[in-house]
């Protein structure tokens, strides 16, 4: 999710002075994605805390704003949007991080970092902020191209309006290069970055099919 290496001791010295919220439910040990999820529904089921919890992922996020920009709208074409993200999906994929299942050297360290609560906080501020829609000034052949292959490869998992759901990503309206990479990280079958399921959506995928879907995607709402 992010390529910028920081120090792991920056990190917490920086989320130390930010966090002046109550002290966070912690576990005595690193939280799995499976207890994120359980402690996400908790939190989510509880209105009190979900508040408190909101106002401390605020702080935590200003952290991660350096490179998802402010309320999780990237600047940057190859960093993702985490704002409107889907809560469930997003906790999850910091478990992964957690657990080195989704590898990126700075998201791993930064999991070690945070504390079971300071995730499941982060996650609830950026699922409540709204997308910045890109536009398009792609030609209509481009989008017409890149709807009908949405339309045969994609909205089974990510939806006919690209929300996703708890276990797929929203897409709508993310950044064009990160779409891009993943995308072909997806097709090559990297260890960065792969899923059986969405190896054989983009298997027989053109570089030109998958500059039609990004630029489809991108422009959604």
């Amino acid at each position: 999710m992010i390529f910028h290496r920081v120090n792991a001791r920056f990190l917490a010295a920086v989320l130390t002075l930010l966090l002046a919220a109550p002290a966070l439910a912690q576990s005595a040990r690193a939280p799995t994605d499976a207890d994120l999820t359980v402690r996400l529904k908790e939190v989510e089921g509880n209105t009190k805390l979900a508040e408190s919890l909101l106002k401390a992922g605020q702080k935590i996020a200003a952290v991660c704003a350096n490179c998802h920009g402010e309320g999780g709208n990237s600047i940057k074409p190859d960093v993702p949007n985490l704002a409107g993200q889907n809560s469930a999906y997003l906790v999850s994929q910091l478990g992964q991080f957690a657990e080195g299942r989704r590898r990126n050297e700075f998201m791993e360290g930064m999991m070690k970092v945070l504390k079971a609560d300071e995730k499941v906080a982060v996650v609830l501020f950026y699922s409540r902020q709204s997308v910045t829609a890109h536009g398009s000034s792609a030609d209509a052949a481009r989008l017409a191209k890149g709807k009908d292959i949405y339309g045969k490869n994609c909205f089974r998992c990510h939806a006919v309006d690209g929300h996703g759901n708890e276990v797929f990503a929203r897409i709508a309206g993310q950044q064009t290069a990160y779409l891009d990479m993943t995308l072909k990280r997806y097709r090559t079958g990297s260890g960065a970055r792969s899923n059986p399921l969405m190896a054989a959506n983009t298997k027989l995928l053109t570089d030109a099919d998958i500059e039609a879907v990004v630029t489809y995607v991108s422009s959604m709402q």
